[in-house]
């Protein structure tokens, strides 16, 4: 016959009862999204990212009024060269857009693209026109200049979040995204249509400021040699303007 042993017994018992899911009263388990929302970090994470992602479609919707009032076009003379280099950067390759002598700038001079032009807004407009091709996403690259202002402001707002928390805190983080997405003075250099350096130039500033004060650009490598890039792309915007 199996002999019984009372100490095994026992630590079986509290092993079920230790190691078992608990269940409330209706008989549903504790935990999971429920126990997660239950705990303060779990809704200040939810109430972060909800204030986050309405600051971006504050951002983005406030710069579509011209769009919504006209089209979906290119305005003032700047951003209409811009568009025009684009073009050509997409329709026959970086190297012939370096090469470009463009007889209608500077008239009747003409100019030579590559050498008086900083490819960066022309390039990051023609990689997203690139990538959207690769996924089969039909989109004119006159699309792709006119909402690139607007979609970076509401990546500004993100980027702000990350420089204000980095240097007091999270709620300060949230009220800074709030009021860089509805600054009117960005607003004027970054509707929809106005396709020029500043579309992109303050997202750039704001995230390589995040990356130089972030604690962790000390450990990460990589993190620094991203922030020294950006850096050196937005002194070349800020000599131009100059």
């Amino acid at each position: 016959m199996a002999e019984h042993h009372p100490v095994s017994d026992s630590k079986h018992k509290s092993s079920l009862n230790s190691g078992g899911p608990s269940y409330s009263g209706n008989g549903r388990s504790r935990g999971g999204l429920s126990g997660g929302l239950s705990h303060p970090a779990g809704w200040q994470s939810l109430l972060s990212f909800t204030i986050l992602f309405l600051a971006w479609v504050a951002g983005f919707s406030s710069r579509l009024f011209a769009v919504i009032r006209f089209e979906s076009i290119i305005h003032e003379f700047d951003p209409w060269f811009n568009y025009r280099s684009t073009h050509h950067l997409t329709s026959n390759g970086f190297y012939e857009f370096l090469n470009w002598f463009d007889e209608r700038a500077w008239y009747p001079l003409g100019r030579i693209v590559g050498g008086t032009v900083y490819p960066g807004l022309m390039v990051t407009a023609g990689l997203i026109h690139y990538v959207l091709n690769l996924l089969h996403i039909t989109v004119h690259i006159r699309d792709v200049c006119v909402f690139l202002a607007p979609v970076f402001s509401g990546l500004t707002s993100i980027s702000t979040f990350l420089l204000t928390r980095e240097l007091w805190n999270q709620g300060a983080g949230l009220l800074a995204a709030c009021f860089i997405a509805i600054v009117p003075g960005y607003i004027s250099r970054s509707v929809a249509g106005s396709f020029d350096n500043e579309g992109i130039a303050i997202f750039a500033l704001q995230f390589t400021y995040y990356l130089w004060v972030s604690p962790h650009s000390i450990d990460c490598c990589c993190q620094f040699m991203c922030a020294s890039h950006v850096t050196c792309k937005i002194s070349e915007l800020i000599y131009k303007t100059l």
